[in-house]
């Protein structure tokens, strides 16, 4: 479902009726020195004038000199810490003076979460997510994805790292979102292009004051994504990455990597796709009370791959080649597309500085030559 752009002046009306309507809405907000996401209390929450410089292992904000909202790359954290929390109690067990146990599941009750902001890449990274966790997988992430609001942003402003143009992923945004918006510079202030794209967007952008926007807007915003499609600070070797890994297992360029990374796991921490988990029990000091939790684990920990005996990838080489194989190439047969959306957030959160984009580069040198 598409209707025709209209024009919003700014975003307090929208964020106060989504508040009254009974959404809880996240979006960007400046803290501790980064663009974050975060429950807001208004619009005037938002990161008004400050964007991004970006660079393997760097991020700094940097003031704009203009009102926009939305003038900022992708920051440390996505959507996913909302849909597929980083620590989930699955249920507790508690043990009666009689013996009886008692299993005791969490409240079944799902927030009704407005994203507001999400970017073409990461609109894109929560339909991935979909397909890996949302077929019946995880009934839980299925409740949380159904009750959310999507309100994407179109955009202009690429960082450095980005490179969503190379993924098919940006820097417009193809589907999949509730309500567009489009961001548009009048000189120090910013006005909105909306766009609904289900009824309930239809329904959210009924509720809030605008006007038709007039064609030169529409021209403007469509050129801007446009020009941003342009400036994107890497890209990706051009070959079929998954048959490129697929040829690679045997890479001197494996141990080049090693040597660099240190195998925290920052990467998969700030992906916005990366799903994996482990589970851990907890107990208190009686013995009577217990708990399961669900949380974020990674490839790159060395006890993930534990089997009877030792982990199945010792080396630092091994883990790594797991990570960037999976991600570009074996996710293709388990769920029919790539696991990445050029969103760059494993090269700016990288301690070591590795960026995937040279890495993936050097690999096809290598094979090729």
């Amino acid at each position: 479902m598409e209707n025709e752009p209209v024009r919003l002046s700014g975003l307090g009306p929208l964020v106060e009726s989504l508040r009254a309507g009974g959404y809880r809405v996240v979006g960007p907000t400046v803290r501790d020195g980064a663009i974050v996401l975060a429950e807001l209390e208004s619009a005037d929450a938002l990161p008004y004038g400050w964007g991004v410089d970006l660079a393997p292992g760097g991020y700094r904000l940097r003031a704009r000199g203009d009102r926009a909202a939305f003038g900022h790359a992708a920051g440390p954290q996505s959507w996913k810490a909302w849909l597929h929390p980083p620590r989930e109690k699955l249920f507790d067990v508690t043990r009666a003076h009689t013996g009886e146990l008692t299993v005791q599941e969490p409240d079944p009750v799902v927030p009704r979460y407005a994203f507001l902001g999400v970017r073409p890449c990461d609109l894109r990274a929560i339909a991935v997510q979909d397909r890996a966790l949302g077929r019946g997988v995880d009934g839980r992430y299925a409740e949380r994805r159904r009750a959310a609001l999507l309100i994407a942003v179109n955009c202009t402003e690429p960082g450095q790292t980005c490179f969503c143009a190379a993924t098919g992923s940006g820097p417009g945004a193809g589907g999949g979102y509730d309500l567009l918006l489009t961001e548009l510079l009048a000189g120090e202030d910013a006005v909105y292009l909306a766009r609904a794209g289900t009824p309930e967007g239809e329904r959210v952008l009924a509720a809030v004051p605008h006007e038709p926007a007039e064609p030169a807007q529409v021209a403007a915003g469509d050129a801007a994504v446009a020009a941003a499609a342009d400036r994107m600070g890497r890209d990706l070797p051009a070959t079929d990455l998954r048959s490129l890994l697929a040829g690679a297992y045997q890479a001197k360029h494996w141990e080049d990597v090693a040597r660099r990374c240190l195998t925290c796991g920052n990467c998969t921490m700030v992906c916005p796709t990366c799903f994996c988990t482990t589970v851990t029990d907890t107990t208190d000091l009686t013995g009577e009370h217990a708990g399961r939790w669900r949380e974020w684990d990674s490839c790159f920990d060395l006890n993930y791959s534990y089997l009877h005996g030792g982990p199945v990838r010792a080396s630092s080489a091994s883990r790594y080649r797991q990570w960037l194989t999976h991600k570009f190439g074996t996710w293709h047969d388990e769920f029919g597309e790539s696991g990445c959306v050029g969103c760059g957030r494993c090269v700016v959160w990288c301690p070591a500085g590795i960026d995937v984009t040279e890495e993936l580069h050097a690999l096809a040198k290598e094979v090729v030559e």
